[in-house]
């Protein structure tokens, strides 16, 4: 008999992963494809959705060749990918989103701010969606970027069709289906999925997208996670060099896809799942805290519901720039340079021959606030900006890794700020579980225990988020009954890493340090 093979996808920001999973969860065969974005301004990020679907078929039919399995084995894919908004029109042709007219860039990337004021008009509404976006509107959300392309490119928005969020554009390109998701409605649309109807049209009117429905095609509802969307369609199936028998299932946001390949082992009991909390780190970094009620919090998105599974809520932190930043830092410093995976880990090996002299007081008086793209999550403040203090004149290569140590300190302080936050709202996080590229980094993965007090988790899968999306796609295959027990049933556990007690009293100090300087900050912003 032949084994039912699973296919999961994630598109990040830079590139398109796919991995080829069996019905317990083993990845059998993983593949990786780059993808472009352009950057015109420091707030203008932009994709080419073709390229993306290209780099997704290439990825898909790479990691089924490393898998060596027969492609008609494979009944279930599932697609997750960034917040980015793609626009097309009533034909499925795309539309540009940039101001130099070229429809290939029809993509808006996730980290764009072009909508800055247009998020703080949403803000200023106080209408009732707020309530369930942690009363803030960000700028990397769906409707003020819409409000920002009406407003700016009038002939774009004359010719729209059909808007999607990348996870439903490829699942559309999938299947020809205009299905979306309950992730990234309820998430990035203001659609509130605990209400009926769901869509708030006032909300809109108030904001001028009285039209949205009519020009992104908008469904009156969402569609579940894990639901059975539809099956390939021959073209899509020939592309991706699958066949017309596999299904496609209601993906997710390229962050929830990892809560679900993290946190699976727990989803049985909602009621002990709010002490784990998942941190999804890369360019950025995202927070995942599930629970069985609502939980408002200011400042922290959500609470969503059915966001990640169905019939849970979720309240979802983050810092915008993490890897971005310590990324930026190489290129800014004159002793660093282009970031590669190299440089980094040679700094990395420097900075712990450094701490085997100074020990964890290395640099104690060079302090960071991370917020170089603003502070996302708890404070919801786009406009915040980043702050060094305790610079000197030196300019060699030691003091780029001091540097580079402390920003790193900063970004687990920054995750401990979110998660002390979500503690005081009815969470009791005592177990962070990390999946994405900081796994690869020593000294965040170290510090991530250190910093915030908690046990670090690493999963023992090669890639959990697309593990979250080989579950999605098995219970759209109906390998399992529903999406918890895919959860369950697929989960690969991980290794465990306890805090340093010893070094409890120095990060302690640091934090008193780091909210005094958000303090601070705010004291300098109000004289302006």
């Amino acid at each position: 008999m032949s084994q039912s093979l699973l296919v999961g996808v994630d598109v990040g920001t830079g590139s398109a992963r796919a991995g080829v999973f069996t019905e317990t969860g083993q990845m059998l065969g993983r593949a990786e494809h780059p993808i472009a974005m352009r950057r015109t301004d420091a707030n203008f990020a932009e994709h080419d959705s073709e390229d993306i679907w290209q780099a997704v078929c290439n990825a898909v039919r790479q990691a089924i060749a490393k898998a060596d399995v027969s492609p008609g084995n494979i009944i279930g894919i599932g697609f997750d990918a960034t917040c980015s908004l793609v626009v097309r029109d009533g034909n499925g042709n795309s539309v540009t989103v940039s101001s130099d007219g070229q429809d290939r860039w029809d993509t808006i990337v996730w980290l764009d701010h072009r909508a800055l004021a247009e998020a703080e008009e949403c803000t200023r509404t106080g209408h009732l969606v707020l309530d369930y976006i942690g009363g803030v509107m960000s700028p990397e959300m769906e409707v003020p970027k819409l409000m920002w392309l009406k407003r700016n490119l009038s002939q774009s928005w004359s010719r729209a069709g059909l808007m999607l969020d990348l996870a439903d554009f490829l699942s559309w390109k999938a299947t020809g289906s205009l299905a979306r998701s309950q992730s990234t409605l309820t998430c990035k649309w203001t659609f509130l999925s605990h209400t009926s109807p769901g869509w708030q049209r006032d909300f809109l009117a108030t904001v001028g997208l009285e039209d949205l429905a009519e020009k992104a095609a908008l469904p009156e509802v969402s569609t579940p996670v894990g639901q059975r969307i539809a099956p390939l369609s021959p073209a899509a199936a020939e592309q991706l060099g699958l066949t017309t028998a596999c299904v496609v299932g209601a993906g997710l946001i390229d962050a929830h896809a990892g809560a679900l390949g993290t946190l699976g082992a727990f989803t049985g009991d909602i009621t002990t799942i709010d002490r784990h909390l998942a941190l999804i780190a890369g360019t950025s970094s995202c927070v995942m805290a599930l629970s069985a009620e609502d939980r408002p919090i200011s400042g922290v998105w959500g609470p969503y519901f059915g966001a990640v599974l169905p019939g849970v809520w979720l309240n979802e932190g983050g810092q915008s720039a993490t890897g971005a930043l310590l990324d930026h830092i190489l290129r800014w410093h004159r002793a660093g340079g282009e970031p590669t995976a190299e440089l980094h880990l040679k700094i990395c090996r420097r900075i712990m021959e450094l701490r085997a002299t100074e020990g964890l007081k290395l640099a104690e008086r060079l302090h960071v606030l991370p917020d170089f793209h603003g502070n996302r999550s708890p404070l919801g403040d786009p406009f915040a900006l980043g702050v060094i203090s305790g610079l000197t004149l030196d300019s060699d290569f030691d003091s780029l890794c001091r540097l580079y140590w402390r920003s790193c300190v900063a970004i687990a302080l920054g995750v401990r700020h979110i998660l002390e936050t979500l503690n005081t709202r009815g969470y009791a996080i005592d177990t962070l579980h990390v999946t994405g590229g900081h796994t690869k980094n020593p000294l965040l993965m170290e510090l991530y225990a250190d910093a915030t007090g908690c046990t670090v988790v690493e999963p023992s899968t090669p890639d959990a988020t697309l593990l979250g999306m080989a579950m999605v796609a098995a219970c759209a295959a109906a390998l399992h009954p529903s999406l918890d027990r895919a959860c369950m049933a697929m989960q690969q556990g991980g290794s465990a890493r306890a805090p340093n007690p010893a070094a409890r009293g120095q990060f302690d100090r640091d934090y008193r340090i780091f909210l005094a300087m958000l303090a601070q900050r705010q004291a300098i912003d109000a004289m302006r």
